[in-house]
This record gives C-alpha cells, structure tokens and sequence, in this order.
C-alpha cells in the first residue's frame, strides 16, 4: 500500500536562514527601506498633486533630486531584503490552523489575511516600480494613481503585520546572534549575503541619481548622455511639436496681458543657474541653464509676482501640457524661463524656444514649448 506524502510543519525547516532571529533583523531592514520608500514617494506624490495645505520649498535647490533618489534607490535596495525575508518565513506557511480554539483561529486567519496583504502590494509597488523606471507601462491603469494607493496599503498591511508579530519581533531582536555554534554562524552569514546584495544592488544603479557614482554603476537607466550632454524623456517629435515662425510667449494676468518675442526675452537681462532635472524615474543630470526669472519677467509687465502662475505649453494633449507653478518657486529668482542650456541656444527636444527650469521640482513638472503663463487669482 503505497503511503501519502505527509505534509511537511514548520518545525522541519531546520536551516539557520528560517530562524526567526534572521527574519525579526530582516524585518527591521526592510521596514527602514519601505519607510523611505513611502515617505519619499508620498512627497512626491504631493508635489505633483498638491493638496490645499501642502507646500514644497524651491531651496535647496536639490531637494527633489535627493528625496525622489531616495524613494528608487530605497525600492531597489527592498528587492533583495524581500526577497530573503520570504525565504527566511516561508515555512510558517506550512503551520496549521488551530481549528478547535475559535480564537487562536481568529488570531491565525488575521495574521494571514496580513501577510497576504503584505506580500502582495510589496511585489506590486516594487514590480510596477521597476517598469516605471524602465518608462514601460504594459499594464491598463494609471501607473501614479494606482502606486499611490497601493503604497496606502502597503503601509497599512506592513502596520498590522508589526502588530500581529510585535511579541516575536521584539523577542527575537533582543536575542544575540552568539558566535559559538554553526547556527549562529549560518544566520550571521545568511544575513551579511542579503546585506551584500542589497548595497551592490543599489551600488549598481545609484549613479542615476549621485553624479560622481556614474562610473560604478553599471545598471544605471540613465547617464550625462543626451542632446546638449543631458537626458531626455520626451522628444519634440514625440510630443508633436511645431514651432510658428511667429511664435510668442503670452503673460495673462486680472486686468492685463503681454507677449514677447525670442528675441525680446533674449534682449532682457539674463541670469545663469547650474540646477538639475530631476526626474520621477528617479535619474537626475544638473545643467548650466540660462534665462529671464519669471518674477523679472513678471514685475516688467506689472503682473503680480506673490500667487501661483499656471504654465502652458505648444504641446496641446497629455497630463504634462500644463503645469502650475506655486508662488514660491515664482518669488524665486533660480525659476528660469530659460533660453540656454550649457551656453548653447535650446534644442528642440529641450524645450525650444522656450521652458520653464526651476529648483526643487520634477522634471515632468518643467513644462518644455512654453506658449503662455497665466497669473492664478
């Protein structure tokens, strides 16, 4: 009579990796790593879809271009802690519900429904966020819309998650790693492998975003390379644009209107300021832009220079053909309408004639094909 395969509990996972002194250390890694993770990203969020009471300041001027850095290298960073933090629990899979205790069963069924939740939004935000770096969208949703909200849920499941274990972790990261057995020894080891690869991975890819990192990271999605030496997202031709001959940039304002010329906005004192373009994707290059401050340019005309301005853009369709400038970055002197870039007249797929540049702002925040700024109420 051939016997049934029995089903393995966890006690038979012997492996110092499954110890839950490795997975309580690796839970405390991968926290910091999410938390970075979601605090950078929900900033971002922000700064792109700003509630009423959220503000961002334009100084330091590299203020974005380090925390939208952050928010990428901290997701990479999660991939291989999340990875080993799976297999050091995985056998906690195989543990039986206690079915003859309604409450201990209420207890185990919660902690699952946890541990799902956790799972699944971990491998979303971190799969999704990959393709996004990698600008490839092969899914049907709104890519900024859904990762905010799954981020919600991430952040709660990880929350209920340290509730439902809190006793464990705290335990388990009170105990010593000791030196004197081969336990030991492996769990140490397990843990300094996952470290290792969690720092190469970031080592591999933080050029991206930490200039002076560009020669020893290999997987960088971007580089200094580009038209006039920086990277480009959206072409000219991409986005459909079509210089006029006559081409002019409007100023609207309550009771007044003004248009200039290429030329007269080159005529116009100009100011130079090295600030970077810092995208979502979380690559960043910094240029020597050149260009008319847009508070300059505003008290010229006698438009007001303390509210918001709404930028627009020649590129009449897509979420980015408008954007709106708060009041300060518009009270900022570095917040360029720029007609430069590393002393050479603006590409087409840079932006000319005409862009916005301003510190502390994503990239796809700096409207290119400026056709008007409008003086908000």
């Amino acid at each position: 009579m051939t016997r049934r395969p029995r089903i393995p509990v966890p006690e038979d996972f012997t492996a110092p990796s499954h110890s839950s002194l490795v997975a309580a250390r690796l839970g405390l890694w991968l926290g910091v790593a999410f938390g970075l993770c979601f605090v950078t990203g929900v900033l971002s969020h922000y700064i792109q879809h700003p509630p009423g009471w959220f503000t961002w300041p334009s100084r330091p001027v590299n203020l974005y271009r380090i925390t939208q850095g952050t928010h990428v290298l901290s997701g990479i960073a999660a991939i291989p802690l999340l990875l080993a933090k799976l297999w050091s629990v995985y056998p906690r899979l195989f543990a039986r519900p206690p079915v003859r205790h309604p409450i201990r069963l209420s207890a185990h069924a919660l902690e699952r429904i946890s541990v799902l939740v956790l799972v699944c939004a971990a491998f979303f935000e971190l799969v999704t966020g990959l393709f996004n770096v990698a600008q490839s969208y092969p899914w049907g949703f709104f890519f900024p819309a859904a990762h905010y909200a799954v981020a919600w849920l991430l952040a709660g499941g990880v929350l209920l998650h340290i509730a439902v274990k809190l006793p464990i972790v705290r335990a388990a990261l009170n105990t010593p790693l000791r030196r004197d057995d081969r336990d030991s020894s492996g769990r140490r080891a397990f843990l300094r492998t996952a470290a290792g690869v969690a720092g190469v991975a970031v080592l591999a890819t933080a050029g991206v975003t930490v200039p002076w990192l560009r020669r020893v990271s290999p997987l960088a999605w971007r580089s200094a390379t580009g038209p006039q030496g920086v990277p480009i997202n959206r072409t000219a031709a991409a986005a459909h644009i079509t210089v006029p001959p006559d081409w002019r940039l409007e100023i609207v304002w309550t009771g007044g209107r003004n248009v200039f010329s290429l030329a007269e906005l080159a005529a116009l004192p100009q100011r130079t300021a090295n600030l970077p373009i810092a995208c979502v994707e979380g690559w960043s290059a910094s240029a020597d832009w050149t260009g008319v401050p847009v508070v300059d340019l505003l008290r010229l005309v006698g438009a007001p220079t303390d509210r918001a301005v709404r930028i627009s853009s020649l590129e009449t369709h897509g979420l980015y053909a408008t954007s709106t400038l708060p009041a300060t970055h518009v009270g900022d002197l570095l917040t360029l309408l720029a007609l430069r870039i590393n002393g050479e007249e603006l590409s087409p797929d840079h932006g000319y004639p005409c862009r916005l540049i301003a510190p502390s702002r994503p990239g796809v925040l700096q409207t290119k094909w400026l056709a008007r700024l409008e003086v908000l109420r």
